[in-house]
């Protein structure tokens, strides 16, 4: 990623944490709000290709990162630590998924996201999802995600926002996952929100 959309989503990251944020969206300008809503409907299609809604979230706490197969960096940095903290979470992991949306959907195929998730590193029972352009733009949008491509060619990336969401098992917004954390620190996080309740807000 450049600089200048790596201080954009680090910005949107803290706005989004105290619950005072703008919406960020290719090509749209910045719109103050007096709170964020964070999430709501959506409709792609997973690693298996079937079309799926929001109801994924519903029943477990929901990390949920926007991203892409051919990141180079924040995509599989994110997914390590959170596949890490999976792991450190024990018996609390049962009710913990990962849930992987693509800002590619031009490359990112549901066959090309079930070989990609399939890294043994990578969240065990993460989720991969897809869809048309509109859709995933649609999903974007509701999480106040920042994505643009840069580069022309088949070798083309996507500049994108690198924060990842917590939802809690009611699919709604509990607190953001700054990029970066350790699997000890996103873990330490994540438990601090389901010791919290399926009402937290803050972790």
């Amino acid at each position: 990623m450049t600089r200048t959309p790596l201080i954009v989503a680090a910005a949107v990251a803290v706005l989004l944490a105290g619950f005072v944020g703008f919406a960020l969206r290719p090509g749209a300008h910045r719109t103050a709000a007096s709170a964020v809503a964070v999430g709501g409907p959506f409709h792609l299609v997973d690693q298996d290709g079937r079309p799926v809604d929001d109801g994924v979230l519903k029943g477990k706490w929901s990390a949920v990162f926007f991203g892409f197969t051919y990141c180079p960096e924040a995509c599989p940095t994110t997914l390590l630590a959170l596949g890490q903290a999976q792991e450190l979470m024990g018996p609390k992991a049962r009710d913990f998924q990962t849930v992987f949306i693509s800002v590619d959907p031009a490359r990112d195929t549901p066959a090309a996201l079930k070989a990609y998730l399939a890294n043994p590193a990578f969240p065990k029972g993460a989720l991969g999802l897809t869809g048309t352009a509109a859709q995933v733009d649609a999903a974007a949008r509701g999480y106040h995600i920042f994505y643009e491509k840069a580069g022309e060619g088949s070798d083309y990336t996507v500049n994108h926002s690198t924060m990842t969401y917590l939802m809690n098992p009611r699919g709604q917004f509990a607190c953001v996952l700054p990029y970066g954390l350790t699997p000890e620190q996103a873990a330490e996080r994540i438990g601090k929100a389901m010791r919290a309740g399926r009402d937290a807000r803050n972790c």
